[in-house]
């Protein structure tokens, strides 16, 4: 097997503990940078020598290890041709963009074997940092750990009036960290307690050499399961500048940062006058509070994860990067802004829903499963043929998250960015106050976020959310959304449809005639995507009785002969 999956045992307990002592320095490799509005993305198999005397198989964009950034410029419009040369399918999801469920690259958007997927999108996002991985089938965390990954760098003119480090790999540096575990055989495992090789941009034990000027470091915590207090050497401050959705609105003075899976941070460090000095970027997973994976501890008693507690790299201090700082270039950034830009969270007053998700495990109330799962989201696991929830275009709503388990999980919303409310009724740290698509959620907590279905609308088409722990979102902690096309005046016949509803809006009853034979199904829904009527009928008519219903908008979902249709109805 190219991919193993073990538990640690007392010979590759020393295995580990030797590679986590390794000191051989490599240079950082710095990914190449892709600009314009058509991209091409091939995505391959191949191998590399990580430790010495071992061919260690990978996966990787336009090359075999990782994959390019994509420069993209906000109001443009892009075509993503991604061509799989696998000998297996995959997906590629621009996690954080703003797109179309049909260009998401969620579990629906599959790229077979061979094939090529050509999506297309105008860039709305505001300028910041995101990326793209596969995401989906149950092979998220395998693909994602063999090297499908890289940066997206979105501009705008906005950001562009701020005097920032801009020039790519020279004063404006990506960090794609990463953790991985190998077999004794040195080949990438998944779904283990094992990952103490630190990566980034895909380099083992890696150094750089920095201008004594202000950096601007893209952090994304691209690991499968491990959270990181990051820092630099003796707690130097910096300055966070934006969050998983762009720039904050001031920049925030910092020793320490925590990001879980799947969240990127900007900041700035200022090397001005350390010409010749040496120093490091840092995790400091002492400062992790237990419950995060790669806190000390996870879970309590008997309720955790197995070998968790034999990784040397849970709770403990430890360098990722090594920075020698030289001369300035030809054209230092000296100085950081206090001031960056307004972000206009939605009042709670425009809120039209309230939702409520629960993370739990599989069985509940089993104590063995509230560590190590497996997990769900809202009681069910995933299933490609479930719509979770159904929310309409231009919806403002409050969510809910409570985890009931012993484990923090990073919840990941596609498509939109929200805002944190408050944890536990407590309005959030300044570090997350900023757009968010990624927010860590620890175990006991409740936390609530407001957002906004905004410009895209697909009745039958879904956008994922999950748990950015991969192998939680591949054993089934994840769900989907449709967000609904809102209607714009309804109409109470449509003489070109095979189904016909009137009255509508309808007092007291509703009439579906269908105009074929075939049993006819019907499922109406509130705005909250809840299911609150259902029935089917071989007659071609069906009457119901609405007088018990609310007054407001509902959706019907109509079955017929294998063709499924949605109707929007008012009742009065």
């Amino acid at each position: 097997m190219l991919i193993s999956k073990f538990r640690i045992n007392q010979f590759t307990l020393i295995f580990l503990v030797a590679l986590f002592n390794s000191k051989a320095q490599n240079p950082l490799v710095i990914p190449p940078l892709l600009s314009g509005t058509s991209f091409s993305l091939t995505i391959q198999s191949g191998t590399k020598n990580f430790y010495a005397g071992y061919n260690t198989p990978t996966y990787g964009v336009n090359g075999t290890w990782l994959g390019p950034t994509l420069e993209l410029n906000k109001k443009d419009s892009v075509t993503m041709n991604v061509t799989n040369s696998l000998n297996t399918s995959t997906t590629i999801h621009w996690h954080g963009l703003h797109v179309a469920p049909e260009n998401d690259g969620g579990p629906h958007q599959i790229i077979a074997a061979g094939a090529t997927w050509s999506p297309k999108f105008k860039v709305r996002n505001e300028a910041g940092t995101f990326w793209y991985h596969p995401h989906g089938q149950g092979k998220t965390d395998l693909h994602v750990s063999k090297g499908i990954a890289g940066l997206i760098i979105i501009r705008d003119s906005m950001e562009a009036t701020i005097n920032l480090p801009r020039t790519y790999g020279v004063d404006d540096i990506p960090l794609i960290v990463q953790s991985k575990a190998f077999d004794v055989l040195r080949q990438i495992a998944i779904a283990t307690e094992d990952d103490t090789a630190m990566f980034v941009n895909g380099t083992l034990n890696p150094q750089v050499s920095l201008p004594a000027q202000v950096i601007r470091f893209r952090i994304l915590n691209g690991s499968s399961m491990r959270s990181y207090s990051f820092g630099f050497t003796g707690s130097l401050p910096f300055k966070m500048i934006a969050g998983d959705g762009g720039l904050l609105d001031t920049a925030l003075t910092l020793t320490q940062l925590r990001l879980a899976p799947g969240e990127r941070a900007e900041v700035l460090l200022n090397l001005t006058g350390m010409n010749g000095q040496t120093i490091y970027f840092r995790n400091f997973g002492s400062l992790l509070p237990n419950g995060i994976y790669g806190a000390a501890a996870v879970g309590v008693g008997s309720a955790v994860i197995p070998g968790y507690n034999l990784n040397p790299r849970n709770g403990a201090d430890y360098d990722i990067l090594k920075i020698n700082i030289i001369a300035q270039n030809g054209s230092p950034v000296t100085t950081m802004p206090a001031t960056l830009t307004v972000n206009n969270p939605w009042l709670t007053s425009s809120a039209i829903a309230n939702r409520r998700i629960e993370f739990n495990t599989l069985v509940a109330g089993d104590s063995t499963q509230m560590a190590e799962g497996p997990f769900l989201m809202g009681g069910k696991a995933f299933d490609m043929d479930t719509i979770n929830i159904r929310t309409q275009l231009n919806n403002v709503e409050i969510w809910k998250l409570v985890n009931r388990t012993l484990i923090a999980h990073p919840f990941h919303m596609h498509n939109i960015q929200f805002y944190v409310l408050d944890i536990n009724g407590v309005p959030p740290a300044a570090i997350e106050k900023g757009k968010k698509d990624v927010i860590l959620l620890m175990p006991g907590d409740s936390l609530r976020f407001i957002t906004k279905f905004e410009d895209f609308a697909n009745d039958t088409l879904g956008y994922m959310y999950h748990c950015h722990l991969l192998h939680h979102e591949d054993d089934g902690m994840m769900g989907q959304f449709v967000v609904m096309n809102a209607p714009v005046g309804i109409k109470q016949f449509d003489e070109t449809q095979t189904v016909v509803i009137y009255p509508n809006p309808a007092q007291g009853k509703l009439n579906i005639v269908a105009k074929e034979q075939g049993k006819l199904k019907v499922s109406v829904y509130n705005t909250l995507g809840e299911l609150i009527f259902k029935s089917a009928s071989n007659e071609k008519k069906l009457t119901i009785n609405t007088e018990e219903w609310p007054k407001g908008l509902y959706t019907l979902m109509l079955i017929q002969n294998l063709k499924t249709s949605f109707k929007k109805i008012i009742i009065e």
